[in-house]
């Protein structure tokens, strides 16, 4: 199978969450990659609460989507936003009334925690020269830098030329978001468009990040659903139930992802709006 195939394994006791489900259940999720770190986090809670065993396939979310469409199995989704779930949805892999939005996030500027390029702000991707990193336009933060790039080109201040000095910097486009992260901890990009919750407990001493104007950043909507096909739709539901209480929001705080409680002071951000167009 495609991705990173991560197996999270705990001591089981009983409790009400693991009423629902059958004994020795694996749940297979297919997960974004950026989400790595707190769902694995997540899973033990779960597995520490139920009598499943939770299996992840992390992958940028255009594998996932082949994979599911190919007939590989799973039994819940997790995007980092809804919108990449509608195709899925209209092609009837994914029952529309089990999407759950759980979370939100936000586009950052990360860069190495050195900065050799000496970037304060974000006028300073343009300069020539820069390394950038971006993600393909099909995967979400690809899709969503290139939103936020197209407001700052319509607003004056900026303009359409600095866009284009930012692309025009680009050395690498990733097919995952981690892959993004890595590059400019690694030092082979001074700067690389992410979201928020990439810069993870783990990486905080390898990167720092630079936030977008309120004005010209994207948010997306975290988002669960289960699989037409799963044979574990109960325990799935369960996850779904667990990505909205309280440990697990405060796992997804940590992480920089913006919590359910967060969201009214988020809501004037637009949220993307071209992934539902991507095929």
């Amino acid at each position: 199978m495609a991705g990173t195939i991560l197996s999270v394994t705990m001591a089981m006791e009983a409790s009400d969450l693991g009423s629902q489900t059958a004994p020795n259940e694996e749940l297979v999720i297919f997960c974004g990659a950026g989400f790595t770190g707190a769902m694995s986090e997540i899973a033990e809670l779960y597995e520490n609460s139920s009598n499943s065993q939770v299996r992840f396939n992390f992958d940028g979310l255009p594998a996932l989507r082949v994979q599911i469409e190919e007939g590989a199995y799973a039994d819940l989704l997790i995007s980092p936003d809804q919108r990449y779930m509608d195709p899925l949805v209209d092609a009837g892999f994914i029952g529309e009334d089990t999407v759950e939005a759980f979370a939100s996030n936000k586009v950052a500027v990360v860069l190495p925690v050195d900065n050799p390029a000496n970037i304060t702000t974000i006028r300073d991707l343009a300069t020539p020269g820069t390394k950038i990193v971006m993600g393909i336009e099909e995967l979400p933060i690809g899709d969503y830098a290139l939103q936020v790039l197209d407001l700052m080109a319509k607003d004056p201040e900026y303009g359409p030329a600095f866009k284009e000095a930012v692309l025009a910097n680009v050395v690498s486009l990733e097919t995952r978001v981690t892959g993004i992260v890595s590059k400019v901890a690694m030092g082979e990009a001074d700067a690389g468009f992410a979201f928020m919750s990439d810069v993870t407990p783990q990486m905080r001493g390898k990167i720092r990040k630079i936030s977008i104007p309120e004005g010209y950043n994207i948010r997306g909507n975290c988002s669960a659903a289960v699989l037409s096909q799963s044979d574990n739709s109960e325990a799935a539901e369960a996850f779904i139930d667990l990505l909205i209480s309280n440990d697990a929001q405060a796992i997804l705080d940590e992480y920089g992802f913006i919590s359910l409680e967060g969201w009214e002071e988020n809501a004037a951000l637009p949220a993307g709006d071209r992934a539902a167009a991507i095929d």
